[in-house]
């Protein structure tokens, strides 16, 4: 009976430490309801510059993953992102990444995003870009290094779009009905 007790709880805490909350914003979407696919094919601003907004997706259009509903732009991008999510789901279940190097679990804004060695990070506001760009190498260490203790912390509830300090970072309301 001990050997079974002892058993369960380690199956369960290693689901814990694996098994973490995706961001979801007001939308009800991942990723704010745009497509997380279509990052690749934007021309990335160099750092210290403004991205490209990201592309939505839409709503007739999605799939599911890690507990929450992604939209994409194109019957193609869905099929890549189902074949292999966790290349194109942004890191820190999307989550700032700013804000995990910081060690916290913070909302993260969609247009606000970089590709660093293939993988998508995203962050909450402008100002914080500028912060996680000063060091990249740095910060994205630091988040790696907290990531183990929260990616079991509930995820946040806070909608990046009632921030004031995104105002002007979105044109578009994704996903696209």
């Amino acid at each position: 009976m001990k050997k079974f007790a002892l058993a369960a709880a380690l199956t369960l805490a290693a689901n814990i430490a694996t098994a973490g909350d995706q961001y979801i914003d007001g939308s009800g979407f991942a990723l704010g309801g745009y497509d997380p696919v279509a990052y690749w094919s934007l021309d990335q601003s160099p750092v210290g510059e403004k991205q490209p907004e990201a592309v939505p997706g839409k709503a007739s259009i999605t799939t599911e993953y890690n507990g929450a509903t992604w939209a994409f732009a194109s019957e193609e991008n869905r099929d890549l992102f189902t074949a292999d999510p966790a290349k194109w789901a942004p890191q820190y279940d999307g989550h700032c990444a700013y804000g995990v190097g910081q060690g916290g679990k913070v909302p993260a804004n969609p247009n606000l995003w970089r590709i660093i060695e293939d993988k998508l990070y995203v962050n909450i506001n402008p100002a914080v870009v500028g912060f996680f760009e000063e060091d990249l190498g740095g910060n994205l260490e630091a988040a790696e290094k907290n990531w183990g203790e929260l990616e079991a912390v509930e995820a946040s509830d806070r909608k990046w779009k009632e921030m004031t300090a995104n105002d002007g970072t979105y044109s578009v309301t994704a996903p696209i009905q």
